[in-house]
């Protein structure tokens, strides 16, 4: 728990740092978490990073997390970029005779988008402007109280199992727990920066940052149990790799910006 505790106030304090400093700092860590999180993705299903598959959704992380501006290029519209990656895995498929299977290209087409998408994501609100390490904050403040208040009243109150089958130490008491911390957070948020966010708006992204991140941890629990694994890398000890950190932001910020509730 020393370890765990310690860990986590040093990555927190670099993250919550260099998203307040923004710009090209932030954009560098979402890329590399990014990159290894797909790594510690295509290792659970049995790829090494430089396997023709992984190297393929490398690529599609790439498309959604490269500064094309920047780089004066044209993004390729969202479809053509994915039907082009599809193709290239199908084609392995063929030219690997069937050493990379269907299965293993549809994992990896599916990983580029959970991951690349995921981050790209935080990157675009961060960039929001004029209020995006505001909406930033927001977002990561509801994520974060969701998980201490689920943790905490899980403890102090936990008797029903949320969902045993998938994770067995999470209950029903510290899931509302969670969502009621989030709320909180929301509220606090939406007084102190009323020109930046309605209250209205800020109760709605609390409540759907903590549901959504329960379900984003959940879908992650889900995945390790399927492949026998505890967790997803050894990146941060006591707290495990980039997906096990982030399996709750994932979710979150592609979901908040879809429907509207997130700039970017």
């Amino acid at each position: 728990m020393k370890q765990r505790i310690v860990t986590g106030l040093a990555a927190g304090a670099v993250f919550v740092l260099l998203a307040i400093v923004g710009g090209w700092a932030y954009y560098g860590l979402i890329l590399l978490l990014a990159l290894i999180g797909f790594a510690e993705y295509a290792r659970l299903n049995g790829f090494a990073w430089h396997h023709p598959a992984a190297l393929a959704g490398y690529a599609g992380v790439l498309y959604f997390l490269l500064p094309w501006d920047v780089l004066k290029l044209e993004q390729p519209a969202a479809l053509t970029a994915a039907w082009l990656l599809m193709l290239l895995l199908l084609v392995l498929t063929v030219v690997t005779k069937n050493k990379t299977t269907i299965d293993g290209a549809a994992l990896m087409l599916l990983g580029a988008f959970y991951i690349g998408f995921g981050f790209h994501a935080m990157v675009a609100v961060r960039a929001a402007e004029p209020d995006g390490l505001l909406w930033t904050a927001l977002a990561f403040g509801c994520i974060w109280a969701s998980d201490i208040g689920a943790y905490f009243a899980g403890r102090l109150f936990g008797k029903r199992k949320l969902w045993p089958a998938i994770s067995p130490n999470k209950t029903v008491e510290g899931s509302v727990g969670g969502i009621a911390l989030s709320l909180a957070v929301a509220c606090v948020f939406a007084l102190s920066a009323p020109d930046a966010f309605s209250l209205g708006t800020a109760l709605a992204i609390g409540l759907l940052a903590a549901v959504a991140g329960q379900f984003g941890d959940l879908i992650q629990s889900a995945y390790k149990r399927l492949r026998g694994v505890k967790d997803s890398g050894n990146l941060l000890p006591g707290h495990g790799g980039v997906l096990d950190r982030c399996d709750s932001w994932l979710i979150v910020f592609p979901l908040l910006l879809l429907i509207g509730l997130l700039p970017g």
